[in-house]
């Protein structure tokens, strides 16, 4: 009798803990997903919002929108039916993407395929969520020309601060008559770390095309094996933008046409400036002010953007390195070119195609790059003595000197 009386507390405490389970699972979902939104708006650059939005502890559902903090030029929107349990909420939905003032369907309007859908689990102990989207083939014909696309994948996972992203899209075709351009397949991964409120973040990037091809009568070019790497790093004094390229090889008429990398790095960009207008940007867009044009838009923001270069930003060549064999041509580059920021109180941005202004601007450079085994074609075209190997570019107050002598005109 007594284990008999014991069944109905156990049940009830049992009970209880489910429904707080569930209680706590919807509270934690909610509370994950609005602070992702919010640092993905405080990144800059981006509007987003929550609306037609439904919480419950069984279920939520909701539109997630973003778009450019200014303009109209796109928008995208991810309806969401988000299914809570005590220890996941499974999610679905579908990925609208709108374009044009008029706010037309990219998938439905422009393009005769479904919009695509999404899913996703978010685990309620570790806060990982992780899930996926497809791209349906399509085919589109227009007076001659034709688009074919072979489809897509993306999934992506990660927790609060730290999201990454691999996607895979077929190659696509653009053709008109005899002449066709043709991309891919391709593959994309992406990593975005940051702090709270995207005060500091990482992102980096990584895109491997297998393929380009581009063909009409009497010519072919086709690149194989391009990859386009970069990193941008957000911390307390400067943002660093980091680009790699890969050429591949490059072919035509079954010859290597070029190979080559390329390294640069742009740094020392001031990052209180830098997020000061980010924060005056979304100030702007939240005003609603239907007049901000482009001209009025940089008129408003011109402190802050001349502020980013208050620390003298230094764009870096690290490597550049280009070969042709079928041209014998060859190119092995490196250098750094610096930018004067201080008491730029005299620059204007909004002044810029004023010719003296033009002049203050170029003044603020100063720079060396230095070219080695200098292709014999190239010392002829800057008057150079022919056996010069070395090629030693100066530039002083914005005025560029060549192995000690004035640039020559560049055309002729």
């Amino acid at each position: 009798m007594r284990k008999e009386r014991l069944i109905v507390p156990v049940l009830a405490v049992l009970l209880l803990c489910w429904l707080a389970g569930q209680g706590i699972s919807s509270l934690s979902f909610e509370r994950g997903l609005t602070r992702t939104l919010d640092d993905l708006a405080a990144r800059g650059g981006l509007a987003v919002a929550r609306h037609e939005v439904d919480r419950g502890w069984w279920s939520s559902s909701g539109r997630i929108r973003v778009a450019p903090q200014l303009g109209d030029a796109w928008q995208l929107e991810l309806g969401y039916e988000a299914r809570h349990g005590v220890l996941s909420t499974q999610l679905s939905g579908e990925a609208v993407v709108r374009y044009g003032p008029e706010g037309r369907r990219l998938f439905g309007d422009a393009l005769s395929v479904a919009a695509p859908r999404w899913q996703a689990s978010y685990r309620t102990l570790s806060g990982v969520l992780e899930g996926g989207l497809r791209l349906a083939p399509f085919r589109i014909t227009q007076e001659g020309r034709e688009l074919r696309f072979g489809g897509g994948q993306f999934h992506f996972n990660g927790v609060y601060g730290d999201w990454r992203l691999q996607g895979r899209l077929e190659a696509w075709r653009l053709s008109d008559g005899e002449a066709w351009l043709e991309v891919g397949p391709a593959v994309l991964e992406s990593r975005y770390a940051y702090t709270a409120g995207a005060l500091a973040f990482t992102q980096h990037d990584r895109l491997e095309v297998a393929a380009v091809t581009w063909h009409q009568p009497r010519l072919d070019l086709e690149a194989r094996d391009l990859v386009v790497v970069d990193r941008m790093t957000l911390d307390d004094e400067e943002l660093r933008l980091r680009l790699d390229i890969d050429l591949g090889e490059v072919r035509t008429a079954d010859r290597v046409l070029l190979t080559g990398a390329l390294a640069t790095e742009l740094s020392r960009l001031n990052a209180d400036a830098l997020r000061g207008t980010m924060r005056r940007l979304r100030s702007l867009a939240a005003s609603g002010d239907r007049r901000l044009d482009g001209q009025t838009l940089l008129v408003r923001l011109e402190p802050w953007l001349l502020g980013i270069l208050q620390d003298s930003p230094r764009l870096d060549l690290l490597d550049l390195d280009l070969d042709s064999p079928m041209m014998g041509l060859d190119a092995r580059v490196e250098g750094s070119l610096f930018f004067d920021g201080r008491d730029f109180g005299e620059l204007s941005l909004v002044d810029l195609d004023d010719p003296a202004m033009q002049a203050r601007w170029r003044r603020r450079l100063d720079g060396d790059f230095v070219w080695h085994d200098l292709p014999t074609v190239v010392a002829l075209w800057l008057g150079l003595p022919l056996d010069t190997r070395t090629l030693e570019i100066d530039i002083g107050r914005g005025q560029v000197r060549v192995n000690g002598r004035p640039l020559p005109p560049l055309t002729r």
